[in-house]
């Protein structure tokens, strides 16, 4: 049941469930060659085995280097 969602540039490739909406993982814009996983869909709560870090996305393009 999932389906993928592009706009703007479509570059970024966003997957989600049709049904419930959740948004699993997706190729971002930024680095598409990669996929970010939504942690929150795994079995486990692997959360705690990651170090979260504030990123201005708003401004996202100034500050990608901050990630890589």
């Amino acid at each position: 049941m999932l389906s993928t969602y592009t706009f703007n540039t479509g570059v970024a490739k966003h997957t989600f469930c049709r049904i419930c909406g959740i948004h699993p993982f997706y190729h971002p814009r930024s680095h598409p060659d990669a996929i970010d996983v939504n942690l929150r869909c795994l079995d486990e709560n692997l959360l705690t085995e990651f170090e979260v870090k504030p990123f201005d996305g708003a401004n996202w393009e100034e500050n990608i280097e901050t990630i890589r």
